[in-house]
């Protein structure tokens, strides 16, 4: 009797933990997290289109993914406020050098599967960001009608330099974003102090720069009124990033041309990274592989942002290939550590010259 009570015992062990083994903790690097099923929480500042990636994602592995959409700062003071209890296992977009930085502290330590596959410039430094996708920080986006108004031939204006015609100072000419507040407007920034000077980033930078502030009429609060008065004709130039643009081309705006900076234009990886203490952590590790993953970049490469994979190209034919682009890299490290003193001498250079 004794002995099939044991036995029986044996059994119910066997039974209770084979049931307990349902998801794993896989707190390693490289994607040994568990596949499929259950939910995945993220917040992102990222575009409609990007946000359908996460969409894919989900679909392919049967996770329900819920993406909240939040400016980038929201979304940090969030995960800052939210640290004993997480609400979100992912922030997808908005983590860039200087924040990965600034909040490694509240991120996971976890390198993708298939990181080291990614062009070296591109790839997981840091251990907290994930890079998938480029954002073109230089691009310029000319209203052809009110261009050609002004006597001037678009087919003339090659890059950074030609911003400084006369033609094209004041109100309702050049629209530029605040470097001091907006993500984009920073990376157009230091786009031009890379390219602009005798040197990257020194006096003979800083000094185009500052001719560059006459030319301005004011400053565009909203990133999207950019682009979008430009083609709506309340702007000559827009100083913008490239996947709002192209996709203005896509969509079949005519009255508009975008045009990459001869003098150089940057692409900054835009970075995803793991909450500390996610929920759904093998979720999230999951969707780092497969944001790196062919199918991953597969995804993004609908849409109008550039995989990360150079390798991979987008599958709209509105996108000028990076062979005929002038293609330079920013120092990502220099800019990070210099951005609040230049934040505050670019806004000092302004009122300068607009002291009203």
């Amino acid at each position: 009797m004794k002995k099939l009570i044991s036995l029986l015992l044996a059994l119910l062990m066997v039974v209770s933990l084979s049931g307990c083994g349902g998801s794993s903790d896989s707190s390693t690097d490289g994607g040994e997290a568990a596949v499929g099923g259950g939910t995945l929480v993220i917040y992102s500042p990222n575009t409609e289109a990007l946000c359908d990636v996460a969409y894919a994602f989900g679909e392919q592995y049967g996770i329900d993914v819920q993406v909240q959409s939040l400016g980038t700062g929201e979304a940090l003071e969030k995960i800052v406020a939210e640290t004993e209890n997480p609400q979100a296992d992912v922030l997808y977009g908005g983590v860039n050098y200087a924040n990965a930085y600034k909040y490694a502290d509240y991120f996971e330590q976890y390198t993708a599967a298939g990181d080291d596959k990614l062009p070296e410039a591109y790839q997981n430094t840091n251990g907290v960001a994930t890079h998938y996708c480029l954002d073109g920080s230089a691009a310029l986006l000319i209203n052809i009608d009110r261009y050609t108004e002004l006597g001037l031939n678009v087919d003339d204006f090659k890059g950074y330099a030609d911003l400084l015609q006369p033609e094209l100072q004041g109100a309702g000419m050049i629209a530029m974003g605040d470097p001091a507040k907006s993500s984009s407007a920073w990376a157009e920034l230091t786009n031009m102090l890379a390219v602009m000077g005798n040197e990257p980033y020194d006096d003979a930078a800083w000094a185009w720069v500052e001719s560059f502030i006459g030319q301005l009429g004011g400053i565009i609060d909203s990133s999207s009124a950019i682009w979008k008065g430009v083609v709506a004709g309340e702007y000559v130039v827009g100083v913008s990033y490239e996947d709002p643009c192209v996709k203005l081309l896509v969509d079949g705006a005519d009255n508009v041309k975008l045009v990459y900076p001869e003098e150089g234009a940057v692409w900054l990886p835009a970075g995803a990274a793991i909450i500390k203490n996610a929920q759904n952590m093998d979720n999230a590790k999951l969707f780092m592989d497969w944001l790196v993953s062919d199918e991953g970049q597969a995804e993004i490469a609908k849409t109008t942002a550039r995989p990360v994979n150079t390798a991979v190209s987008n599958t709209t034919d509105k996108m000028t290939p990076f062979a005929d682009i002038n293609v330079t890299y920013e120092d990502m490290a220099l800019c990070g550590d210099n951005k609040s003193a230049w934040q505050e001498k670019w806004t000092a250079l302004y009122t300068a010259a607009h002291p009203e």
